[in-house]
């Protein structure tokens, strides 16, 4: 059986950004409904690097989570206000990177999720070639060092940031070329992207066999797994719609058994800028419980 999490910014950003809900509170309901654990979003009012930068108010604080039988599934740190394609000089990423690893390394969390931070628009004033190699030169010293920390890094691919198509995400991952990078593979962006094509530069790029292709052709690739639903569209023409689950189109009876052959310990529900995530967090455990009895 996996273990099963949600990510905590669904309860700080977009619909509850004015009024997020309190640390306290959401760990506390997230262990009374059963959860294994929680994802971390690594950035105000929730714990991060900046508002913990002490040894000891982070003990504290993975104490408080062990305290209620939970653990840490991943962190999301906050490199979104970073330059990665859009500059040749990566050390001020690199700088946040290796800052967010270490808050990974002292409370105790295995995973830290990255992403290219860039929108697909880049490609339209950067080459691809420039493009790529600035992600994969970056990346590769970001495994290596999350390695030595005995952390993997996470790539989330998605609409909303450049390298959004199934060739984009297959070259990333093998041109990295460590065991220590993978593929975060959330469901709903994997349909927006293998069934739509959503947001992808120039020609969109499909997959005949939809999301269950895509996850496939990632097979041994993945190592990490967000679990939602998708309804086909986009939140804010930006990112995918993250649907709670029977509000979408993903066929999870299908999906599941391929995604299952990754070597995964947890699946994180993702309710990402879903305007009620706190009512529908019940519903959603349900769900994924359900589907751990068939494909745990």
């Amino acid at each position: 059986m996996k273990k099963i999490s949600i990510g905590s910014w669904a309860y700080t950003i977009g619909p509850y950004a004015d009024k997020p809900v309190p640390w306290e509170e959401v760990i506390s309901k997230l262990a009374q409904l059963g959860f294994d654990g929680i994802e971390l979003g690594g950035f105000p009012p929730h714990p991060n690097p900046d508002n913990m930068p002490n040894k000891d108010q982070r003990d504290a604080c993975k104490k408080q989570l062990a305290d209620l039988g939970l653990a840490f599934s991943g962190l999301a740190a906050d490199l979104w206000s970073q330059h990665l394609l859009d500059t040749q000089d990566n050390s001020a990423y690199l700088q946040a990177f290796r800052k967010n690893l270490q808050f990974c390394v002292d409370l105790g969390i295995g995973v830290i999720r990255v992403d290219a931070v860039q929108p697909p628009t880049i490609f339209d004033e950067v080459d691809a070639e420039t493009l790529f190699k600035r992600a994969v030169d970056t990346w590769k010293i970001c495994a290596a060092e999350a390695a030595a920390a005995r952390v993997r890094v996470a790539w989330e691919f998605e609409p909303g940031f450049a390298f959004n198509k199934p060739s984009d995400i297959l070259r990333i991952v093998e041109d990295v070329g460590s065991d220590n990078f993978g593929v975060m593979f959330d469901t709903c962006h994997g349909y927006m992207v293998a069934c739509t094509g959503a947001r992808q530069p120039g020609e969109p790029e499909m997959l005949e066999g939809g999301v269950v292709e895509l996850a496939e052709r990632l097979r041994g690739k993945i190592n990490h797994i967000h679990l939602i639903d998708s309804d086909g569209t986009l939140h804010g023409d930006e990112t995918s719609t993250h649907a709670p689950f029977g509000d979408g189109k993903v066929d999870y009876d299908e999906l599941m058994p391929e995604l299952a052959k990754n070597d995964v310990d947890w699946w994180t529900i993702d309710l990402c800028f879903w305007p009620d995530a706190w009512k529908v967090t019940e519903k959603c455990k349900k769900a994924v419980d359900e589907l751990n009895k068939k494909y745990g």
